[in-house]
């Protein structure tokens, strides 16, 4: 989707969007669902979910399609609409606790009881390659992209993009003040616990990023920026107002650091370049894995990127326009500057 920039008071002419909560079951999880459910051997005791509310809907999709029974595990603090998608879906339903750490444990628990094959939310490398499937789609759809923004809950989404991308261009988390997951990891060294509320605390705020994220994050990420819950919703108003779009706190969250890009609150800090290039030569296995599961999973190929077509394409410019691209909603900002308060690597 295409607009004015000055609509959204930017200096760029031309801003596009990419929406991924047009994707099946609402949200980019839909892809890292289909993932796991079709590169893994599902066992009797079928799979099992613990989610804010985006991947458990996704989850439960993907099992409904796939004819897969799955349970899900929710907290309180999910929006009703989402606990009702989950519900049309098929699913066994299952609320406990008040955040996303407390369903994940009650989630891991029935994993003991039941057998049951585990979907993590974003710390599981199949998931990883699921959403991953929107740096190939952005690849393709706007080859001269310059900067990624992507809000950050778990961090598979930025670290599987960040590693497709493997440093061709600046990918930029976003995480809310209250939920700061992948800030905190940063400046600690490993993920860590980190407040767990705020405005978009059903989709960005798991306590903590997940533990195959974190190197690939670390590697790949240019910078994370912190936006305020005001900023948040002021983004949800403007893309209402501009757009007729109504998005969710997590999904609004990249967006509203578009106008605030240059006075960035934190920035990761500045990242060796040697490092860099020795990890991403380590990940780049995990790149072919991808390639050797699309070239020989038939099945897997067709229906992920199935799912992958229904996202918003984005129209191909030409010209030597700069970018900002927004991976929970791609966004480009033609012919704007870099802004050099958040451009140091990780």
């Amino acid at each position: 989707m295409e607009i004015n920039g000055a609509d959204l008071g930017t200096n760029s002419r031309r801003l596009s969007l990419k929406l991924e909560l047009f994707q099946h079951s609402g949200s980019f999880k839909a892809r890292g669902a289909f993932a796991n459910l079709l590169l893994r051997r599902v066992p009797a005791a079928s799979v099992v979910a613990a989610s804010g509310g985006n991947h458990g809907a996704a989850v439960a999709y993907a099992a409904m399609t796939l004819k897969v029974p799955a349970k899900i595990f929710v907290p309180s603090v999910s929006s009703p609409a989402k606990i009702a998608r989950i519900r049309e879906y098929g699913a066994d339903l299952a609320i406990e606790g008040n955040r996303y750490a407390d369903a994940l444990a009650a989630s891991e628990a029935w994993v003991e009881r039941s057998g049951a094959m585990p979907v993590h939310a974003f710390d599981r490398y199949e998931t990883m390659l699921g959403q991953g499937t929107i740096g190939q789609e952005l690849t393709e759809q706007a080859p001269d992209i310059d900067t990624l923004l992507v809000s950050v809950g778990g961090g598979g989404l930025i670290a599987r993009i960040a590693a497709w991308y493997a440093g061709a261009i600046n990918v930029i988390g976003v995480e809310p003040f209250a939920s700061p997951t992948l800030t905190k990891a940063l400046e600690a060294g490993r993920p860590v616990d980190a407040e767990a509320g705020g405005l978009a605390a059903d989709s960005l705020a798991p306590q903590r990023v997940g533990e195959k994220v974190f190197p690939i994050a670390k590697s790949f990420v240019h910078g994370v920026v912190l936006v305020t819950d005001e900023a948040i919703r002021q983004a949800q108003k403007m893309l209402w107002r501009t757009l007729r779009v109504v998005a969710e706190p997590g999904g609004a969250a990249a967006f509203s650091d578009i106008r605030g890009i240059q006075t960035a609150d934190r920035r990761a800090p500045r990242r060796d370049h040697q490092r860099r290039q020795h990890d991403r030569s380590q990940f780049r296995s995990m790149t072919a894995q991808c390639q050797i599961w699309r070239a020989t999973d038939k099945r897997a190929r067709q229906t992920i990127f199935d799912i992958g077509a229904k996202t918003t394409q984005l129209k191909q410019f030409s010209g030597p326009e700069k970018q900002v691209c927004l991976g929970n909603g791609a966004t480009r900002l033609s012919d704007a500057p870099r802004p050099p308060a958040i451009m140091n690597k990780v």
